[in-house]
């Protein structure tokens, strides 16, 4: 199976960025790690190893970004909003770097976004603001309301709102969506919602499945077994809705 580092120096975010590549052709995925992880944490939990099928026959091809909560959204340090502005760089990087690092290396034109746990987020919040760049979201074990409490989660903003929130957040922009040119794109597009029936993340689940129904955006979502919300239980999910 084909695996590759790479590495360049960011002009959006001003430092150097990582990623690794498993596979050689098919859809490309693009992978966020989980809350304050790293590129190399879906080979390390086991993830690549149960697509190696997919990998080996050409069918995926995964581009695994690196993060940078430490400097955005999990940097307790800094005001919400200068949280928000990094994270919003952090978006740049990804839409005029990596993806155009994708589709130098591979012509196929179907892309997913996938993540787990706060990797969900990342995936679920990239496609739905900018859904003319996807075709289908995998998200695992996610929380959809970074404003909220869930369970032992406390709230990332400290009451703090702007319209840099709003706009990232997807169950609050996406009941007030009214552009038909975003709606119909997000109609096209594949989405699967995974979560546990005991993980605190259900009712943020919920919500955005109940959000996107109402705006007639099709998609599923699958509840599992207790909390599922560990690299084992995401081992036997992907290759189910990957």
């Amino acid at each position: 199976m084909n695996r590759e580092y790479h590495n360049w120096f960011s002009p959006h975010l001003q430092r150097e960025m990582e990623l690794l590549v498993f596979g050689h052709a098919g859809a490309r995925v693009l992978v966020f790690p989980a809350r304050m992880g790293r590129f190399f944490d879906y080979e390390n939990w086991g993830l690549v190893r149960a697509l190696q099928a997919s990998l080996c026959e050409g069918l995926l091809q995964l581009y695994c970004v690196d993060s940078i909560d430490t400097e955005s959204l999990y940097c307790s340090w800094r005001h919400p909003h200068d949280r928000l502005v990094r994270y919003l760089q952090y978006e740049g990087y990804l839409l005029h770097e990596v993806l155009p690092f994708m589709n130098h290396k591979n012509p196929n034109p179907f892309l997913i976004a996938h993540g787990c746990s706060l990797g969900a987020y990342y995936a679920a919040n990239i496609t739905l603001r900018h859904p003319q760049h996807f075709g289908k979201l995998v998200a695992l074990s996610g929380r959809y309301d970074l404003t909220s409490h869930y369970g032992h989660y406390p709230p990332l903003f400290d009451d703090y709102y702007d319209e840099n929130v709003y706009f990232n957040t997807p169950c609050h922009f996406l009941p007030q969506l009214e552009c038909p040119n975003l709606l119909s794109r997000m109609r096209n597009l594949q989405i699967t919602l995974v979560v546990g029936a005991e993980d605190p993340m259900l009712p943020s689940n919920r919500q955005l499945s109940e959000a996107l129904h109402q705006k007639g955006i099709p998609h599923q979502m699958h509840i599992w077994a207790g909390e599922a919300h560990r690299a084992r239980e995401w081992r036997k999910m992907v290759p189910l809705y990957l």
